[in-house]
């Protein structure tokens, strides 16, 4: 399965780091990246495969959600076929 990963939040050290080594842990790899910093706001979009994860994805989300407030930052994960019927007309 693929998933769809979003970060958001105040710019500081360590974001990238921090969410990519969540992903390692959880045994996630990651497809795509793409960052930027728009005025003093991070924001990153990846996509992931989840297929040799062991974790379901409930923990996942829950995990990375628990990885993003520890960073300050705003984390939401979908799974890619949810995500495009929600962005399909």
């Amino acid at each position: 399965m693929k998933a769809i990963l979003t970060v958001i939040g105040q710019d500081k050290v360590g974001i990238v780091a921090g969410i990519s080594n969540k992903l390692l842990d959880l045994n996630i790899n990651i497809l795509d990246v793409n960052q930027t910093i728009m005025d003093k706001y991070f924001t990153m979009i990846m996509m992931l495969d989840l297929r040799e994860s062991n974790t379901p994805f409930d923990e996942i989300k829950s995990s990375l959600v628990a990885r993003g407030e520890e960073l300050g930052v705003d984390v939401k994960i979908q799974r890619e076929e949810i995500f495009n019927s929600m962005h399909t007309l």
